[in-house]
């Protein structure tokens, strides 16, 4: 997706209609800042806006991913190359976030370890041995519960059984016994447990 050729489209819309960035922003209650932002290629609307931005600028979701009026002989064929393209957007997005997860998890370990080893055979007073190993669980905690919720909503899991894939709750992912993402988890469409595997998409 050309973010500067999306920018200039939400540009010669907005001005096709005598609408500023100020009217436009206010319309889809966002900061003028923001409409300038998308116009000079350096953002793209948000999920949850794309569609009031759409029905304010009178296009369709698909002419604004395609940043073109679209006849409705190119209509088609441009849906599913957008659908190709989001998909694809889709797809790298979790597996960064999988990389993320990963660096998270590995780092909150090695840091947890350094500074229990230090707060053990480096540090003679004993009150600030305790504060050094307090200081330490939190956060080894907070490192490990954030590569959990990322292991939550990245993807989806995919029931053994009945091979329905859904997304867990965090619970449920945060008391699962796992092997690295294959969690032995409950499926709420078949309600069996077995070990799970995760996966990138729904298709």
């Amino acid at each position: 997706m050309d973010l500067v050729k999306t920018g200039n489209f939400i540009k010669e819309q907005r001005k096709l209609l005598k609408l500023s960035q100020k009217d436009l922003a206010e319309k889809i209650n966002v900061s003028e800042k923001t409409i300038s932002k998308w116009e000079c290629g350096n953002g793209f609307p948000d999920t949850s806006l794309i569609l009031p931005l759409c029905e304010v600028l009178n296009i369709s979701a698909n002419e604004l991913l395609s940043a073109k009026i679209l006849p409705s002989d190119e209509y088609k064929i441009k849906a599913e190359e957008n659908l190709i393209i989001l998909k694809t957007q889709y797809d790298s997005a979790v597996k960064h976030l999988f990389n993320i997860e990963i660096v998270l998890g590995v780092l909150s370990t090695v840091v947890y370890f350094v500074l229990l080893l230090c707060a053990i055979f480096a540090i003679e007073n004993l009150v600030w041995k305790f504060i050094i190993i307090g200081l330490d669980v939190i956060i080894f905690l907070i490192g490990i519960m954030f590569a959990i919720r990322i292991e939550q909503v990245a993807g989806f899991y995919v029931c053994k059984h009945c091979n329905y894939k859904y997304i867990p709750t965090f619970k449920s992912v945060f008391l699962a016994p796992h092997n690295f993402r294959t969690r032995y988890m409950k499926c709420p469409n078949c309600h069996k447990r077995s070990w799970q595997k995760k996966v990138i998409n729904k298709d």
